[in-house]
This record gives structure tokens, sequence and C-alpha cells, in this order.
């Protein structure tokens, strides 16, 4: 068999400021990775600094949000034939030195997914009272419903195997804030996560899409997701289980 092959998965929405940067590092930690940039109806020229820098890139004829682009990325890396799939921001939060120790529990077999947790690792940036406290209630309900302990269930920083990439590709996959829900999703389809030290920063240039009273609706909105996905658990059982005991647990620092 030949070496595995990955791509990295990188949703934007008016992000040509931070990509070179972005593409800067991402050469330095995995040189030579395939790189996939869903241009989610940008307004600046997000797709053909992409393009300049070497990355696939998939433009949507509309603003689909986050969920939306990100299952794109999906569905691309399924076509395509990869064993492996990363999730990073285009913004520069997500530091690409953590990619090779977020793949390693994926890539040997030992979880289908690994969540960068930034509580395990650092956070080096500051961030809303509002939002911190989300995190710990979604952190508590994910944990409680998932029977192990979770601490960033909010991280969009994530390796994937073939499975999950297959599982999210189709209808499984919320389409605008994929947060603490697609962890309770892969937990009852019987996929196994781990939890990886990452290093998370602030964003490089640009304005977060959780700014001002966004902040609320997305806490609404998750939580409207996790009450759906327990609500269709409580109502199909493990029918959909894969074979195996799920799993979700940290790994030391």
């Amino acid at each position: 068999m030949g070496e595995p092959r990955i791509i990295i998965i990188m949703p934007a929405h008016n992000e040509a400021q931070n990509l070179p940067a972005v593409f800067d590092e991402l050469r330095l930690a995995v040189p030579g990775v395939d790189v996939v940039l869903i241009d989610d109806y940008s307004s600046d020229d997000t797709a053909e600094v992409a393009a300049r820098l070497g990355a696939h890139v998939v433009s949507l004829p509309c603003n689909l949000g986050y969920g939306g682009a990100v299952q794109t990325g999906f569905k691309f890396a399924v076509e395509r034939g990869y064993d492996y799939g990363v999730m990073l921001d285009a913004d520069g939060q997500h530091d690409p030195a953590c990619i090779p120790a977020l793949l390693e529990p994926v890539v040997q077999g030992k979880a289908d997914v690994a969540i960068g947790s930034r509580f395990l690792g650092s956070m080096d940036y500051k961030t809303t009272w509002s939002k911190r406290a989300g995190m710990r209630v979604f952190a508590a309900v994910v944990t409680r419903f998932a029977h192990r302990p979770v601490t960033d269930p909010t991280s969009g920083f994530q390796a994937l195997n073939r499975d999950v990439l297959e599982f999210f590709a189709r209808d499984n996959y919320p389409s605008d804030y994929p947060d603490a829900d697609t962890l309770l999703l892969l937990n009852y389809a019987g996929f196994r996560a781990v939890e990886v030290p990452v290093r998370m920063r602030g964003r490089i240039a640009g304005l977060s899409m959780h700014r001002s009273w966004k902040i609320f609706y997305y806490i609404f909105k998750v939580f409207l997701s996790i009450f759906i996905v327990l609500l269709r658990q409580k109502t199909r059982g493990n029918a959909h289980r894969k074979p195996g005991k799920p799993v979700v647990a940290s790994t030391p620092k």
C-alpha cells in the first residue's frame, strides 16, 4: 500500500488577507499536503489568492454558511478518494504545526476522528464571557450524553478518517453551526473520537462569524441542534450504530 492521501479542508469567506500567512505555515508543518479551499461566496479575492497559493478551489454560487462549506469539502475529499481530511480555518486561528499530532491517532487507527482541544493545549487569545460560558455548557452536555469527558466540543480543528468523511458528506452535517451536536452524532453512530491538545490563536485579520448579537443566535441554534440529535437518538435507538464501542476521550498533554 502507498502513502495515505491527506487533504486539508479549508472553508473561507472573505479571508484573502489571511491566506498567505496560513499557507506559509502549512508548507512548514505538512509540506506537500493537498488543500481544498471552499470559497463561501466571498466578496474579496479569496478564491484567486488560494488558487495562486496552490490550493484546489471550490467556489460556491451562494453563501451556504460554515457548515455547508465544510460539507462541500467532505464531498470533495470523498469523490477524490482521500483517506484522511483535516479541517482548518482560513483565519489563522488554528496552528498548522499541530496537524501531525492531530492526525496521529486517526492514521494509527486509534480513533475515527481527532478533535483539537484548546483547553488541553493553549488558547492564545481572549474570548467573550458569553462564548466561554457557552463552551462550558456545551462541554457539560456532550460529556453527560457521550458518557466520556469532552473539553472542547466547539472546536473546528479536526482530523477525520474516510468513514467519517463519508458519514458527514451525506445528510449528517448541519449547514450553519456544526459544533457539539456533531460530536453527539458521531457518538451515537458508533465512531471513536479522541481529543488532542492543540494551540489556537486570535484571527490574523477580519471579523469573526461569532461577533456581536450573532453569538447569542449561535448558542440558541446549537442548543436546538443538540435537542434534535437527542430526540432522534431516542426515537431511532441504536439502529444505525457502527460495530464497536464508541469512545470520546482526551489524550494527555
